[in-house]
């Protein structure tokens, strides 16, 4: 199915994660785009909205297909058989890590004010986007979780390539999608609308109020 937006798709992804509400889970968007699908989750769930910050790394030249992500707590995935395939070594690694570390700090400013990130103390981690095509930045957000002390570890999306389904059980303990299409080309196909979501519009989700600007200090 197309969802109307990230609201509708975060109010049928909740009817699939009722069998957890028992576990009183903590609900966590994935920054940006997967805040808003988090907040009808946490509602629905009646449980407590944070995020996992995170950054996916493109492939030179081809920026979309990520080669792997970095997320707050020094989480880094590296898909290292994309890596080998696109031609992408160690030194053009630490590179796009280089290049993202500001952005990422950035984010990590905006959305934290200088505070640690909650402590998960061994409880049911929902980690939520609004779509996952290679998995690189929800592996590398799931890295982020487990430092942070998430005991069981749940990856939600509206819409999951099918594809990628194997390797992130490797990572989570359980994997939920509504959708999960063999021919994946992009998140925004699954949506009618689907415009970006600005940290402002993240952190009204969370109720935090505005984010600073792109490189304010």
């Amino acid at each position: 199915m197309v969802f109307d937006d990230r609201e509708h798709a975060g109010r049928l992804l909740a009817a699939r994660l009722q069998h957890l509400r028992a576990e009183r889970p903590a609900v966590l968007g994935l920054t940006r785009g997967g805040v808003p699908v988090a907040r009808e989750v946490a509602r629905a769930l009646g449980a407590p909205l944070d995020v996992v910050i995170a950054l996916k790394l493109g492939v030179p030249g081809s920026p979309e297909l990520a080669v792997g992500a970095i997320a707050e707590d020094g989480a880094l995935f590296v898909d290292r058989a994309l890596a080998e395939e696109t031609g992408v070594g160690e030194e053009e690694l630490a590179e796009l890590v280089a290049r993202a570390a500001p952005e990422l700090a950035r984010r990590i400013r905006a959305y934290r004010a200088g505070a640690a990130p909650p402590p998960l103390g061994g409880s049911t981690a929902i980690l939520v986007d609004d779509g996952v095509s290679t998995g690189a930045t929800a592996r590398a957000a799931a890295l982020a979780a487990r430092r942070r002390g998430a005991g069981r570890l749940v990856l939600a999306a509206p819409v999951i390539a099918a594809v990628s389904e194997e390797a992130l059980r490797g990572d989570f303990d359980e994997v939920v999608a509504i959708e999960r299409p063999p021919d994946f080309l992009a998140v925004s196909w699954w949506y009618r609308r689907f415009e970006p979501v600005s940290d402002v519009e993240a952190l009204g989700c969370l109720g935090a109020g505005e984010a600073p600007a792109a490189g304010a200090s």
